[in-house]
């Protein structure tokens, strides 16, 4: 059981750093794009492109962290109001919920990255698919998150995030 929970820990390791750094990326060829377009008058043909690409994955990687992190949209003080029995089984159908669409990710997001292969981005040539691949990716990301929680295993991984303002 080790084995499996190190193998997990560290695919999800790769996957936070991999949303980290597409974020770094993002924020530097925004800069760049900017600084050029105001001081030289020029701006690189693929930056844009990029950008456009880096957002889509990062916002669909930042979904799948957000419920990994237990940090999505909820309303505890409508749910406070019922007993713990209530709220447990409540919990259960949201991690189904959450299951089913990771699930309808990994399918629809399969399909239209497919879809999508003979065609190609104008600027960086590379398949159109590229930017849709973050769907089904995260779907088994987020289904992963959802069987865990399902079953009452703590997918938090940064203590202490605080809530509200």
């Amino acid at each position: 059981m080790s084995f499996v929970k190190k193998l997990f820990l560290f695919i999800d390791s790769v996957f936070e750093k991999f949303t980290l750094l597409s974020l770094v990326a993002l924020i530097l060829i925004v800069t760049t794009q900017v600084m050029t377009r105001r001081l030289f008058n020029f701006v690189f043909f693929w930056s844009e492109e990029v950008t456009l690409l880096l957002l889509a994955w990062f916002a669909f990687m930042a979904i799948a962290i957000g419920f990994r992190e237990y940090i999505h949209l909820g309303i505890d003080s409508f749910t406070n109001l019922f007993p713990k029995s209530f709220n447990r089984v409540l919990d259960k159908i949201i991690s189904a919920s959450i299951f089913a669409f990771g699930l309808y990710l990994v399918i629809q997001g399969w399909d239209f990255t497919v879809l999508m292969m003979e065609s190609t981005l104008p600027a960086t040539k590379l398949p159109s698919s590229v930017t849709y691949a973050a769907m089904p990716l995260i779907g088994v990301m987020i289904c992963g998150y959802a069987i865990l929680q399902f079953f009452n295993i703590n997918t938090t991984r940064h203590k202490n995030i605080e809530e509200g303002m």
